[in-house]
């Protein structure tokens, strides 16, 4: 284990989203040191989207740093986002470890020892004043909680349509990521079924994708269930629980987008306090400091289990939120 005591940082941030590189880029602007980390790659998130994604959001709703974003069309797609934020990095120089999880950290405001494990699975210790967590919430998928969900053919996570061709595919969910999927496999070849627990579609689907989903779903081409569980996945079919009764469908691939959650876990251990009525971690609402004297919370970790209420757009300003305050205290 290396233990870099002698380079003391004024702050560590766990991960390295657009968030964290908010975070680090406004440290550094106010002449402090920042160390990101994360356990996937840069934008680790954004790079698990879907291939074709296009935001909802128009490019300036994504900068960073005061460097302008382009895109070829109106809004910017996936693919557009990681080069943006790849020569953000860049252009700031910021200290970016990838593929270096953050396992634990302890001590208090001036003097915090942050554990992570490298790529050769040596564990480092890193010192600094102050801890950021940006870690979002795409990695930590809503299980169904059924039996079969740990089958290989099931997945949380959509990527592209092509190696579905010719199969029975079942997305579970009915908001937008379940939407583009449906359509998706469709057009390539795949025989979907949509299940929603609800009695609709999502209201957050977006404009254009809502008639197209559900016109689909009216033609037949997408067999949907609405009000409707999934009670079993096994090898080669799916049980259904419908409104008329237990439903068994052909199944060869399972999409599971029933959205995803914050480690809650991972905080609470830390001393991150939730409110017990709302589960929003409480912060200053000023400077996002925790309960935990020293430790920041930034992007949609603010509103806790309430992910669709903190995005890029906004979750961006946290940065200068956050080092402001850190910058205010060091300089006292």
């Amino acid at each position: 284990m290396t233990d870099a005591r002698a380079d003391l940082l004024d702050a560590v941030i766990v991960g390295a989203g657009p968030t964290g590189l908010a975070c680090g880029i406004e440290l550094k602007r106010r002449g402090l040191r920042a160390r990101l980390f994360d356990k996937g790659c840069l934008t680790n998130s954004l790079y698990h989207y879907p291939t074709q994604m296009t935001f909802f959001t128009t490019p300036e709703l994504l900068e960073i740093g005061g460097i302008p974003m382009t895109s070829l069309g109106e809004k910017p797609v996936r693919v557009e986002a990681l080069k943006y934020y790849r020569r953000v990095a860049q252009h700031y120089g910021l200290d970016v470890r990838q593929y270096e999880p953050v396992l634990s950290f302890e001590g208090e405001p001036g003097d915090f020892v942050v554990k992570t494990r490298d790529r050769q699975g040596r564990e480092n210790l890193c010192h600094c004043r102050f801890v950021i967590l940006a870690t979002g919430y795409y990695d930590r998928p809503n299980l169904l909680g059924v039996p079969g969900e740990d089958l290989p053919k099931v997945t949380h996570y959509y990527k592209e349509p092509h190696p579905y061709f010719d199969q029975d595919v079942l997305v579970v969910g009915g908001k937008n990521s379940a939407a583009i999927a449906a359509l998706e496999l469709h057009r390539a070849g795949a025989r979907v079924t949509l299940v929603h627990r609800r009695e609709r579609l999502s209201d957050s689907i977006k404009y254009w994708i809502r008639p197209d989903i559900e016109n689909r779903i009216k033609s037949g081409e997408i067999k949907a269930y609405f009000l409707t569980n999934v009670r079993e996945i096994r090898g080669d079919s799916v049980e259904l629980q419908t409104p008329e009764g237990l439903v068994t469908i052909r199944n060869d691939f399972v999409f599971a987008l029933t959205g995803y959650h914050p480690d809650t876990g991972f905080l609470s251990w830390h001393g991150i306090v939730f409110d017990p009525e709302t589960q929003r971690p409480k912060v200053n609402p000023e400077t996002l400091e925790s309960e935990r004297a020293g430790v920041y919370l930034a992007g949609v970790l603010v509103a806790g289990m309430h992910t669709n209420e903190i995005f890029i757009e906004n979750g961006r300003f946290h940065g200068a939120q956050i080092a402001e305050a850190i910058a205010k205290r060091l300089s006292a």
